[in-house]
């Protein structure tokens, strides 16, 4: 090869590198000038309408329409009795959308927001603070809560221990074992994390955090003694007494919130516009009466209220952006190790 022939070569390598690259500029543009807004939510989903979930996609060859849909609700001790729970909602759910429902049992928060992130969850409740990482990471937007027909609705952290120990107030539990739930759960673990410092007790420092995995374990395990104390959500120790699982009257409460949302219900955001529509439909206009939902719910609520995730969380994500949570594919892996740390030291 002549030198300049190699001179011309060069040339050539040269320009369509440069082509090269201004198309791969001009394709990063378009594709940021697509998103004009994100905020916390992955990179994956955008946020234009400032409503703080996911748009639905532009592209309707993105919607799905599934001939099935998968339901789950938050993880608890017992999934298969919360199948018997929702399953008459599960049924209306199926003649509104005119699609077949099937039940998803997560083991854990992380597990259910890997589902509906990957594809495999489109309808679910999701607890307080995991609703947050869910709207973040998996795309997942929340329409509905429990609550009254006046629109109350709500729980607050209760912190307990045993009615026969000798802690009596929050700066009590220095020094003790003290279970939390879980790194995302707000009642278990945000919040207290927030709050618990302006009473005098910063976890991890005043006491070492032990995560008992649910809220179920930490009532437990105060009402047998494996624990000095644990923040709840008191509307699960109410639950669990009704049931007859642990006797309320064995715990104390030493200390409490202010009212939190409870359990959000929504859906994928990359789901068909018109499914989406019959799924908000079929929570706001299912009737509790004699329903199963109604005998273990209706304390608190009778029926499922529209939200707003924007309005409904403010308090939420501002205890989480105070403990320096970020919403990331790092902080999901991270809540599944300690999950499967905790498996592992009961093996």
């Amino acid at each position: 090869m002549t030198v300049t022939t190699l001179s011309r070569h060069l040339s050539l390598a040269g320009l369509a590198g440069a082509m090269a690259l201004g198309l791969f500029l001009s394709a990063s543009s378009g594709a940021l000038a697509a998103c004009g807004n994100r905020g916390d939510l992955d990179s994956r989903y955008c946020d234009d309408d400032g409503d703080l979930v996911a748009d639905t996609p532009t592209d309707p060859s993105k919607w799905i329409d599934p001939d099935t849909l998968i339901f789950s609700y938050t993880p608890v001790e017992d999934p298969s009795v919360y199948v018997n729970v929702f399953s008459e909602f599960m049924d209306y759910l199926a003649k509104q959308t005119g699609k077949k429902v099937k039940w998803y049992g997560a083991e854990s928060y992380a597990a259910q927001v890997e589902a509906m992130r990957s594809g495999r969850l489109h309808v679910a409740g999701i607890s307080t603070g995991p609703t947050v990482f869910g709207v973040n990471l998996a795309g997942y937007v929340p329409i509905a809560m429990m609550g009254k027909a006046d629109g109350s609705f709500g729980y607050r952290l209760a912190l307990i221990t045993h009615q026969d120990s000798d802690i009596k107030k929050v700066t009590d539990i220095k020094g003790r074992k003290i279970a939390h739930v879980t790194p995302s759960s707000n009642s278990g673990n945000q919040a207290p994390r927030a709050l618990f410092k302006s009473l005098g007790v910063v976890p991890d420092k005043d006491y070492k955090v032990t995560y008992s995995g649910k809220h179920d374990n930490s009532i437990m395990g105060v009402a047998n003694k494996d624990y000095d104390a644990a923040p709840i959500a008191d509307v699960v120790m109410e639950r669990m007494h009704d049931k007859g699982v642990v006797d309320k009257n064995k715990l104390r409460i030493i200390w409490q919130s202010r009212l939190f949302p409870t359990t959000s219900y929504g859906y994928a955001h990359n789901l068909h516009p018109d499914l989406k529509r019959k799924i908000a439909h079929a929570f706001l206009s299912f009737d509790w009466t004699g329903t199963a939902l109604k005998k273990e719910f209706g304390k608190k609520s009778d029926r499922f209220i529209s939200i707003s995730f924007k309005e409904h969380w403010t308090d939420i994500r501002t205890i989480q952006k105070t403990n320096g949570v970020e919403y990331s594919d790092a902080a999901l892996k991270g809540l599944k190790l300690k999950k499967k740390k905790k498996k592992k030291k009961k093996k």
